[in-house]
């Protein structure tokens, strides 16, 4: 994949607004809905936001030290790496969610939560906006960040920042099915 460096900073604020609208009307919800489950192994609305928490805890300071790290200068283009281009596209929201194993410490099943999951999610998603403004000004292409999953394996940061945004997207569909799911109950 092959785009302009300002379109993909873009194209990703657009959908991180996105995020936040439907993380705002999460906020509407009442408790009982926010922590109603499908089955007992599934998540509740709550610990599936909890789960993007999780992950932004570990992204967002790497993001963030990346680029305050680096000294190469904004590129005209982005071109997606092979690995970097596979996990991004794997975390794009389906027609029906395909199921991926979740790291022990990133699944948040079981856990007591409140709506300050929601709120620390919220402060996430503008600070994600923040990092994709900052980005602008480095290259996306020879910036390179650490993986959850190892910190051996590194992705070009325009890949980073797609992984992260569309993971946030993928499973605040999965949040709505919930709650469609938790309404017909």
């Amino acid at each position: 994949m092959k785009i302009k460096s300002e379109t993909l900073i873009n194209e990703l604020i657009d959908l991180t607004k996105q995020n936040i609208t439907k993380i705002d009307a999460l906020n509407q919800c009442s408790g009982a809905n926010l922590n109603w489950r499908p089955t007992l192994e599934s998540w509740s609305i709550l610990e599936t936001i909890e789960h993007l928490n999780l992950y932004g805890y570990f992204y967002l300071p790497e993001i963030n030290s990346c680029i305050e790290g680096t000294r190469s200068q904004a590129d005209l283009y982005f071109k997606s790496g092979l690995l970097g281009n596979y996990f991004a596209e794997s975390m794009l929201p389906k027609e029906k969610l395909n199921k991926m194993k979740t790291f022990k410490d990133k699944d948040p099943i079981g856990s007591q939560l409140d709506k300050q999951v929601i709120t620390e999610c919220l402060k996430q998603q503008t600070q994600t906006i923040f990092l994709l403004n900052e980005a602008r000004s480095v290259s996306l292409n020879r910036t390179k960040t650490a993986i959850s999953i190892s910190r051996w394996i590194k992705l070009k940061l325009g890949d980073t920042l797609r992984v992260v945004v569309y993971h946030n997207q993928r499973h605040l569909v999965q949040a709505e099915n919930i709650l469609k799911d938790s309404a017909s109950n």
